[in-house]
């Protein structure tokens, strides 16, 4: 047992964070905001191809699409991002810190299969259908953001666990000591004791029995800086079915098994270099991986007004995916040999590190509804300018579980995703100019902000896109471009006096992705 040292303050401090779930409301918008995913001519066009149809695209976005395709087609798109970003603490002096991020991936594979009635065939009015099997990205997780820069110690990590005063009984006492004796940390205050950064004070006088916890003394201003790792991708393998009516209007359907892989490492620290105190410094690490896989469906129809002009729209249903997750954390302390304030005499010189046992966890998650519509034009043998408006009701997500573990937190949770996102519009541009046998193309979408009290939009997202392309004969080869900028703000903790930092992060990343294909 760590020894005590007697209580010399009347107020009583102490602290008791439970370690439960690591599931938050922003893990359900993680996989619920999607990005524009397929081969490189839908890339190079910013997604924008609900009514464009005859693009390997129109699997994940409009079915009724595959329709439209006069022959068969086989693709593979493989791909590599950089990402960079910029941090720093809201209203804080000191730079901001840069971190990058970067990938390769594979964003699409595909093959369909397309029958079509000879023009001189009018034994049925359906004149072509197209099966679609294939693979497609619809997220990217990599990123990364670090900040630094100085806080006041009421402030910080450690205060975080400041409780509100009152008493405490003894066997709250006892179960510090347990947590500590058994090596096993079922609290974050108890993590904080073992890393000798919490003490149970003695009271002065009469049976000195425990009194309460306080918190290792910290100097008035701190460094503190956190680096946050993000990596993983959320894609879908899609089974898919268009079919052309008269050659003016088509539908189609499709399936779609989700995976999902998102790791994300969070190390924040903090650093004192006030030499009337023993506290040098401390260090928290966390991992969170989760794993998932579900299944949704969406069906379309294009309609070609005129020759030239065609109108699109599409519904996705809610994804039903479940999750399964394991969080890792530990505290690191760092002390020096010499301070001012009072310490138990086995305080260690040097770092400590404990640790919770890893915690698995499993859990359902249900994004909500997307609905898409859409309009292209067709120049001719020049060209087409298409465009995209889709619908997603971020504050509809909603967690599950199949038994009443964590049922409180999940009803929390569920609260939380009701008060803090609401429904966003994601538009979407793209153009394509066709030169002989070669293709140029722009792009450009705007995902808007999920955030209730994000009235200026600051978190919308922005991709700006472009790309080539070469068809000769049965082959093609594309190559598209797209650079996607948004920006971040989150806290690292919460404090009970709302002074805890708040970061603001500036991102941006390059993806280019190259797809060579095959008709036949």
């Amino acid at each position: 047992m760590k020894k005590r040292i007697i209580w010399l303050s009347l107020a009583l401090v102490a602290g008791s964070a439970s370690h439960a779930f690591a599931q938050f409301a922003s893990d359900a918008l993680r996989h619920s905001r999607l990005q524009f995913g397929g081969p490189a001519r839908t890339l190079g066009i910013a997604g924008a191809n609900v009514a464009l149809g005859a693009d390997f695209g129109n699997l994940t976005s409009n079915p009724a699409g595959l329709g439209m395709y006069q022959k068969s087609e086989l693709h593979f798109t493989p791909g590599v991002g950089f990402g960079q970003s910029n941090g720093r603490i809201e209203g804080n002096s000191a730079a901001a810190q840069e971190a990058t991020q970067n990938s390769f991936h594979v964003g699409s594979a595909g093959l369909v299969f397309t029958t079509r009635r000879p023009d001189d065939d009018q034994t049925t009015n359906w004149r072509a259908g197209s099966f679609a099997l294939g693979f497609t990205r619809v997220a990217d997780f990599n990123i990364a953001s670090s900040y630094q820069g100085s806080i006041n110690n009421n402030q910080s990590f450690l205060s975080r666990l400041r409780p509100q005063a009152g008493a405490r009984g003894q066997a709250f006492f006892d179960d510090l000591d347990d947590q500590f004796d058994n090596n096993q940390y079922t609290t974050n205050l108890g993590l904080a004791y073992g890393a000798y950064l919490a003490d149970i004070r003695q009271a002065r006088t009469g049976a000195r029995l425990d009194s309460a916890v306080v918190l290792r003394q910290q100097g008035s201003l701190l460094n503190q800086g956190e680096v946050v790792t993000n990596s993983g991708s959320q894609s879908q393998f899609d089974l898919g079915y268009g079919a052309s009516y008269r050659d003016r209007l088509y539908i189609g359907g499709a399936i779609g098994i989700v995976s999902s892989n998102f790791t994300e490492t969070r190390v924040l620290s903090e650093t004192d270099n006030d030499p009337s105190t023993y506290f040098m410094g401390l260090r928290s690490r966390s991992e969170q991986t989760t794993a998932g896989s579900g299944f949704n469906a969406r069906l379309g129809m294009i309609y070609r007004a005129t020759d030239n002009l065609r109108v699109g729209a599409s519904v996705q249903t809610p994804t039903y995916m479940r999750f399964t997750e394991t969080f890792n954390e530990s505290l690191t302390s760092n002390f020096s040999a010499q301070g001012a304030d009072r310490v138990p005499s086995d305080l260690p010189v040097g770092e400590t590190t404990v640790a919770f046992d890893p915690n698995d966890y499993e859990y359902a998650l249900t994004s909500p509804l997307r609905a898409n519509g859409g309009v292209a034009y067709t120049i001719g043998k020049l060209g087409f300018i298409t465009g995209d408006v889709e619908y997603v009701g971020y504050g509809r997500a909603r967690f599950s579980n199949d038994n009443n573990t964590g049922s409180e937190l999940i009803t929390e949770e569920n609260n939380a995703i009701k008060t803090r996102y609401q429904s966003a519009v994601n538009l979407r541009f793209g153009a394509e100019g066709r030169f002989d046998i070669f293709r140029a193309r722009l792009g450009f979408a705007r995902y808007g902000s999920p955030y209730k009290t994000d009235t200026g939009s600051e978190r919308a997202q922005n991709f700006y896109t472009g790309g080539i392309g070469m068809r000769q004969g049965n082959f093609f080869i594309d190559a598209a471009a797209v650079y996607t900028t948004f920006d971040q703000v989150y806290t690292p903790y919460s404090l009970v006096n709302d002074l805890q930092p708040v970061v603001n992060v500036s991102n941006n990343r390059f993806t280019t992705s190259i797809t060579a294909g095959v008709t036949f």
